[in-house]
This record gives C-alpha cells, structure tokens and sequence, in this order.
C-alpha cells in the first residue's frame, strides 16, 4: 500500500477513485507520564513518553487508514493530511487523524 500526501504518484496512474478514508486513534496519557513531563517542563528539555505516545498514536492512525484504503479496494491513498488535537477536561487525551483519498493505481 503506498501512502503519500503528495496528489500523484511517480511512475503511477491513477486508474479509479474508491473516495476518502480515515484512520482515528484517541489515546489517553497516563498519570506516570505526566509526571515525567511535568518535570520536563520544570526543568526543560524534550519529553520522551509525550514524543513516544504521539509517534505511537500517528503510527496507529496510518495503520487504520491503510486497513480501511484496503477495504475499499484501494491499493494507495494519497493527498493524506494529519491531525492533532487533544482532548479531555485535563487535555490528558490525544486524538490522531489520518485522513486522504483511496485510489486504484497501476
């Protein structure tokens, strides 16, 4: 499955549009990783569990757009755009779209 955010592939013609797909993941931070960011703001510097859990939401969001692309009976999706947003009354949840057109090339 190729996945790009570019409208075209190289080398590719898109033959048939199966039309747009998302992949959502909303996922919470734990007390624990709080803390340690916490600190990290105190202190300064980067926070590695908030950096881990964004990488792992993002990772998760493309992998549920691709099975959804695949469902669809596409074998590409381009034109993907990512989006972030937190939630929660605490902003202790993190929500992950991706998002982009399913396509049949050759």
């Amino acid at each position: 499955m190729i996945i790009t955010t570019t409208p075209t592939i190289e080398g590719k013609k898109i033959i048939e549009y199966k039309g747009i797909a998302f992949g959502e993941v909303i996922t919470g931070v734990n007390f624990i990783k709080d803390i340690a960011a916490g600190l990290t703001n105190f202190f300064g510097g980067r926070s590695g569990s908030y950096e881990g859990e964004l990488i792992k939401a993002r990772e998760e969001a493309l992998k549920e757009l691709e099975r959804r692309a695949e469902s669809l009976g596409g074998n590409a999706v381009v034109g993907v755009d990512i989006d972030y947003e937190v939630l929660g009354q605490g902003g202790n949840m993190l929500m992950v779209t991706a998002s982009g057109t399913v396509v049949k090339v050759i």
